[in-house]
Formats: structure tokens, C-alpha cells, sequence
């Protein structure tokens, strides 16, 4: 039976090493299943999570969360190389949440600082606005 190898590389090793019957990514182009036989083919990877149906169990499935990264897949070997990538068995909730309430802090800070730059910038406008109308009315006395 046709089978495919499975690594996931980060910079801090190898966090997946397993043969698999079926792999789920999610691409920038999308979702994409690959079997054994697969095209040879390189791709950038979304943030997201892969599947991987391994080869000694039809019934287990190992989920991977990936930080984006590229997936090279040539003659049944898949390699991904991520930022990051954590299997879901390991992932520790808390750390996790806590990380959820950083960024979303974040995200708020960078609107904030946005709402503020367009506040700055269209009283700017109404400044340069309204001296170019003084101008223009001065030039007509």
C-alpha cells in the first residue's frame, strides 16, 4: 500500500515524524488534500491546522497547528517548514488563552493608534483646508 512521509521542521527541530495515508492543508490558494502519488509541488502554507490520517490506524488522526510556513511535497515525502507548529496533543490551553488576550490587546493598540493617526491627519486636512480657503479669500480682497 502507497504510503506518505510526514515532517514538520520548525526552527526548533522536528516536531512531526509519521507515515500517513492522507494530509489536509490549507494553502493561500486554499484547501488541498494529498494522497500518495501526489504531484510534485511547492506551497505556502495559511495559519491554520494540518490533518494527518496516519497509515497504522484508518481511524487516527493527528492535528498539527502551523503558524503558515511552506509544505514541499516530492515522491510521497511531505515536508513542512514552519515559524512554528505545535501538535494539538501538546498544546497547553492556558498558554494559549493567555496568547488569545495578548494579541486581541494588541490588535485594539494598532486600532487605536490607527483611529488616532486618521483623527490627526483629518484635522490636518481641515487646517490646511482652511488656511487654503483664508488664502484664496484674502487673494480675492
Amino acid at each position: 500500500m502507497a504510503q506518505l512521509t510526514v515532517q514538520i521542521v520548525t526552527p526548533d527541530g522536528l516536531v512531526y515524524d509519521h507515515h500517513a495515508s492522507y494530509v489536509s492543508v490549507r494553502t493561500l490558494d486554499g484547501e488541498m488534500g494529498i494522497l500518495p502519488r501526489h504531484e510534485n509541488m511547492i506551497a505556502v502554507l495559511a495559519v491554520d491546522e494540518v490533518k494527518v490520517k496516519r497509515i497504522d490506524d484508518k481511524d487516527h488522526v493527528n492535528w498539527i497547528a502551523v503558524n503558515g510556513g511552506v509544505i514541499e511535497i516530492a515522491n510521497d515525502m511531505i515536508t513542512i517548514v514552519a515559524d512554528s507548529a505545535e501538535r494539538a496533543r501538546d498544546i497547553d490551553i492556558s498558554r494559549a488563552e493567555r496568547a488569545k488576550l495578548r494579541a486581541e490587546r494588541a490588535i485594539e493598540e494598532a486600532q487605536d493608534k490607527r483611529l488616532t493617526k486618521n483623527v490627526v491627519l483629518r484635522l490636518l486636512c481641515n487646517v490646511l483646508l482652511t488656511v487654503l480657503m483664508s488664502e484664496i479669500d484674502y487673494k480675492k480682497k
